[in-house]
């Protein structure tokens, strides 16, 4: 049974507010959405990698629960968050991989379907991280849109509405920023 975005934004206010019994009840309304965010995310990688989704959404999770002054806004808000902290988990998972071998494992993120570089280039999410924070100190709001739209899968008006933006802004900076991002992943 779909939740309504409103009984979501009104647990995550209650749990904002120091309920904790919100929380309980939120993880399962919000469980499937993060599993399908996770798994997007693995999906991108290449075969072999050791990051279950499980593990991901696990880890998010208690990154989630131990935010602390969040005011949370709504529901888009909470998934761009948690695409921040699954992001972050990610790239300190591929970080720890190259520092135990030397040019290790790397976590392989395909652009292809956010059209940000080549069509079937591969990009370890190391590389694509370290361009969103370059990107970040050039446009902060460019970087966010990126994060907001290929990390967390969020719509324009979803991004929109998390970033207190008109749409036309949010589209503006995501072809902005794909551009941009191609251009610096793929060396041209």
């Amino acid at each position: 049974m779909q939740q309504r975005p409103e009984n979501i934004t009104g647990l995550l206010a209650r749990y904002g507010r120091g309920d904790k019994e919100s929380l309980d009840e939120l993880m399962p309304i919000v469980y499937d959405e993060l599993r399908r965010q996770a798994a997007r995310y693995l999906r991108r990688e290449k075969a072999g990698h050791t990051l279950q989704t499980t593990a991901l959404i696990h880890e998010a999770y208690v990154r989630l629960v131990d935010q602390r002054n969040v005011q949370w806004q709504n529901r888009a808000h909470f998934f761009g968050i948690a695409a921040q902290m699954m992001r972050r988990i990610l790239v300190d998972h591929a970080r720890s991989k190259q520092r135990v071998k030397r040019g290790g494992s790397e976590i392989r993120v395909s652009l292809s379907d956010a059209t940000v570089a080549v069509k079937g280039q591969d990009l370890d999410v190391v590389a694509l991280d370290e361009a969103l924070e370059r990107l970040g100190q050039i446009d902060e709001q460019q970087s966010r849109v990126v994060e907001l739209r290929f990390f967390s899968g969020l719509s324009v008006e979803e991004t929109a509405a998390v970033m207190g933006i008109s749409k036309s802004t949010v589209k503006r900076d995501w072809s902005m920023a794909k551009a941009w991002l191609h251009r610096e992943l793929s060396g041209e």
